[in-house]
């Protein structure tokens, strides 16, 4: 596996490949991430990584200078992956001057739920995934589910502006009972990582009851918010989608439930793919 930092070193590493998978991350990877490679490599092709903590899809209040950077880590995990090239840039690399223009998604996709929560959070993913798709060039590029939102985002600007690209999503790797892994699991203490399993376990909860035939969307909602806030969690939100652009529930329609909250310091998000509602 070879490690890449500059843009020229990525397109000389890059001459010639065709069918290449690619999976972007900010690094500090776990099993999740992993999976996401696995996947990559199945398409066939050479598979590629990067890892860039992107300033711009943080908050000035978030941990953009705390996220954990953990480069060599990371790049042991991937080469016993099966990954054969990280790109690896630094910020002024991949933004040698002033990022002023910038990809700005559409606000019933992108200003809802996380895009609420986190104003600007969708332009800044956006910008920088079709930056690295142009360093890149590949022909899959894979994503998890777990940032359900995201991917929504990133299939829609991706088919919108005709890239030659297929957005395959992986599945949510969660632990043994059932939390979603995300890198920033690690800034839970003890007792908060024995209780962030209740976010998942809520939304596993209203998941059943859609299943079972319950139709009072809101009170679902309602009742699953007040579960966690009486756990001492601070909610952002509960909430009933469909899965085909994240509008109001209806029947006949395949649905989600998401879940933001946080958990001390600490913001977790999860969701719950339900199917159908009849």
């Amino acid at each position: 596996m070879r490690v890449v930092h500059t843009l020229a070193e990525l397109r000389h590493a890059l001459a010639g490949a065709t069918g290449t998978a690619f999976v972007p991350t900010m690094g500090n990877l776990h099993e999740g991430h992993l999976s996401l490679v696995r996947l990559a490599r199945e398409r066939g092709g050479p598979v590629v990584a990067s890892i860039f903590v992107n300033r711009l899809q943080f908050a000035p209040h978030e941990d953009f200078d705390t996220y954990p950077r953990t480069l060599e880590r990371d790049c042991e995990l991937l080469r016993a992956t099966g990954c054969n090239l990280v790109f690896a840039p630094s910020e002024a690399e991949l933004y040698p001057e002033p990022q002023s223009f910038t990809v700005q998604p559409p606000g019933e996709l992108a200003d809802i739920l996380e895009g609420h929560f986190r104003p600007g959070f969708f332009t800044g993913v956006c910008t920088v995934v079709t930056k690295l798709f142009n360093c890149v060039q590949p022909r899959v590029a894979v994503f998890g589910k777990k940032d359900y939102q995201q991917l929504m985002v990133i299939r829609r600007m991706t088919r919108q502006l005709a890239l030659p690209i297929e957005i395959v999503a992986g599945e949510t790797s969660r632990a043994e009972d059932g939390l979603a892994l995300s890198s920033r699991n690690g800034y839970l203490d003890a007792a908060q990582r024995a209780e962030a399993v209740a976010l998942a376990r809520e939304l596993q909860g209203v998941a059943a009851e859609l299943r079972r035939g319950r139709r009072d969307w809101s009170a679902l909602e309602a009742a699953a918010m007040d579960a966690l806030a009486d756990r001492g969690w601070k909610v952002d939100y509960v909430a009933i989608r469909r899965q085909a652009d994240l509008g109001a529930p209806a029947d006949g329609e395949a649905l989600v439930v998401l879940g933001a909250a946080r958990i001390g310091s600490t913001r977790l998000i999860d969701n719950v793919e339900v199917g159908v509602a009849t």
